[in-house]
């Protein structure tokens, strides 16, 4: 683990698993903002403070949640697969049509905030921010209690490694082991 400035320690990509955890943390307090951006439009508009939420969640959303899609994608799905974990190919197909899915809502919703990002909008879809909202909830549920249990139980050490070393690779970070 490594530490960071505000106190709170961080997994490293040597323990890859606690990487995709913290992510899903995270992606759920950007589903946080969202909601608080609702409840605020109507009373404030597209404010300062609208307009720099509705930045950060672009900003982790177009970068850290794409990362986060691709290292599940690329890397975890195909080694349950190879590995044979029991229901991997269902798990895997079921989760890929969520990430499209969620794609497709992100880029809706990603236009819409940038309108709010600039003042240009007061308002974002109620509708689909919520089904954004709710589509991800259910999908990290999901990967916490079914695919990162399955992926601790099936995925030898190598595997583990393969998995981190492919992810810092992704990131431009090290890869450091730690004891």
């Amino acid at each position: 683990m490594t530490g960071s400035l505000l106190g709170a320690a961080a997994p490293g990509f040597d323990r890859p698993l606690d990487v995709l955890e913290a992510c899903h943390g995270r992606i759920a307090k950007q589903c946080d903002t969202l909601e608080k951006i609702l409840a605020h439009l109507p009373a404030h508009g597209a404010d300062a403070q609208a307009q720099q939420a509705a930045r950060a969640v672009r900003a982790y959303f177009d970068t850290a949640a794409v990362h986060h899609h691709d290292d599940e994608e690329r890397n975890l799905f195909p080694l349950l697969e190879q590995a044979g974990a029991p229901g991997a190919c269902d798990l895997v197909e079921t989760l890929t049509l969520e990430h499209d899915e969620l794609a497709l809502l992100w880029r809706r919703l990603s236009v819409a905030l940038r309108q709010i990002e600039t003042g240009a909008a007061n308002a974002l879809d109620e509708a689909l921010t919520r089904r954004f909202i709710t589509l991800n909830r259910s999908h990290l549920e999901f990967e916490n209690t079914h695919v990162l249990p399955l992926a601790r139980q099936a995925l030898g050490a190598a595997d583990i490694e393969r998995l981190g070393r492919a992810m810092a690779a992704r990131r431009g970070a090290p890869f450091v082991e730690r004891p």
